[in-house]
């Protein structure tokens, strides 16, 4: 949760500038170690060395990114540019990663053949004083990172303590040298570039992850479901879809439910409203297609409680949820269509097919003149079990 509101160009400028800090900090850390680490000859503080050179490198990409990101949408890119945060995510992480092989290599080459380090009280006192400073960075990071509401700031502050674990264990190798070794160093070298390797890998899955397209936040749906829900004249909704073009850039669509026998311009005023509430409150661009049921007919609304009777009834027993929508019914002659929509999720065990026969079958042995129309959906914000109506 965002501790304020910042706009687009205010979001821009204090994410440029935490870049600017982090790439200030990173350089002077490792020029601060490759010097102890070329003095000492250790391939453990070249490393972690090598570990603040990519910082900086990151720092610098992230900056670029939220400059780009601001850019304002145009006719070849109607959703703006936000999600070039995300490529620069995804680029950092495949440089890490590449990195962390080669560091890997070379601290495996410092155990084949050690050449061993010799260290002083000055490199401790630098490489301890590193640590302070990383410190900061972290503390700094997922402060602005909370403020403004960045998943890789905020995955910048968690790289930064790692960074301290890892620069820890420098120190601990210069203390366990004399003791242990030469083979320590390149253990320890080899330890901190398999960190490195595990968070570049980490991160290119969660940087994917992203620009593929993960479910919402199911906070962020609990708070559009119960908003819609308190609007009058709504009487359930379904079919909720939302997409995120970057922070900022909400787009959704929703099936709101409405009385048949009310006035149509009123439903659609309703609707309109509805629209304009979810921009300014809570800057989300919505899209409400309005769907009437059947509220006083009694036929239908007792055939629609046996039906979702029966729809509970087959869910319990598939074992995994199912919920019902746009129900209505067609009387004819010589049968009635009784036609709804069911949602299942996308893990659900069953096919559509086998599903909608067994809910035929059902259905039949409540009348036969009953000719069942059902269509399948997925479920895309996890709102099976709130989302009736």
């Amino acid at each position: 949760m965002k501790k304020e509101t910042y706009t687009a160009e205010e979001r821009t400028r204090i994410g440029r500038n935490a870049g600017i800090v982090g790439i200030c900090v990173n350089v002077l850390l490792f020029a601060m170690k490759v010097t102890v680490g070329l003095i000492s000859g250790s391939v453990s503080v070249i490393a972690d060395a090598v570990n603040n050179l990519t910082d900086a490198g990151s720092s610098i990409i992230v900056m670029v990114g939220y400059i780009l990101s601001g850019k304002p949408a145009d006719r070849k890119h109607p959703y703006g540019y936000a999600r070039i945060e995300y490529l620069c995510t995804l680029f950092i992480s495949v440089i890490i990663t590449v990195l962390g092989i080669e560091l890997l290599k070379s601290s495996t080459e410092g155990i084949i053949s050690p050449k061993g380090a010799e260290y002083s009280t000055v490199s401790i006192v630098i490489i301890g004083v590193s640590i302070a400073f990383k410190l900061f960075l972290a503390l700094f990071y997922r402060k602005v990172g909370t403020d403004i509401g960045s998943d890789s700031l905020k995955a910048s502050a968690v790289d930064s303590v790692g960074d301290v674990i890892a620069t820890s264990a420098v120190i601990v190798g210069m203390l366990l040298t004399p003791i242990t070794g030469p083979l320590t160093d390149g253990i320890l070298g080899c330890a901190i570039a398999v960190y490195i390797l595990i968070m570049g890998i980490k991160l290119i899955k969660e940087a994917s992850d992203t620009l593929l397209g993960t479910a919402p936040d199911p906070e962020l749906v609990k708070t559009v479901v119960s908003k819609l829900k308190g609007y009058e004249g709504v009487m359930g909704i379904h079919d909720l879809m939302m997409h995120n073009y970057g922070e900022g850039r909400f787009f959704a669509s929703v099936h709101v439910e409405v009385d048949s026998d009310e006035d149509v311009m009123l439903s659609h005023d309703r609707m309109d409203n509805i629209e304009v509430d979810f921009m300014r409150d809570l800057g989300i661009r919505l899209v409400v297609h309005m769907d009437p049921i059947q509220l006083h007919d009694e036929r239908v609304v007792t055939a629609r409680a046996e039906v979702r009777e029966i729809v509970d009834k087959v869910s319990s027993e598939i074992g995994s949820p199912v919920s019902m929508h746009d129900f209505r019914m067609v009387f004819g002659v010589t049968h009635t269509n009784v036609i709804f929509d069911v949602v299942v999720s996308h893990e659900f065990p069953v096919s559509e097919d086998e599903l909608a026969e067994r809910l035929k079958n059902e259905i039949k042995k409540l009348d036969g003149t009953y000719n069942s129309v059902i269509t399948v959906d997925r479920d895309y914000t996890s709102t099976i079990h709130i989302s009736e109506g």
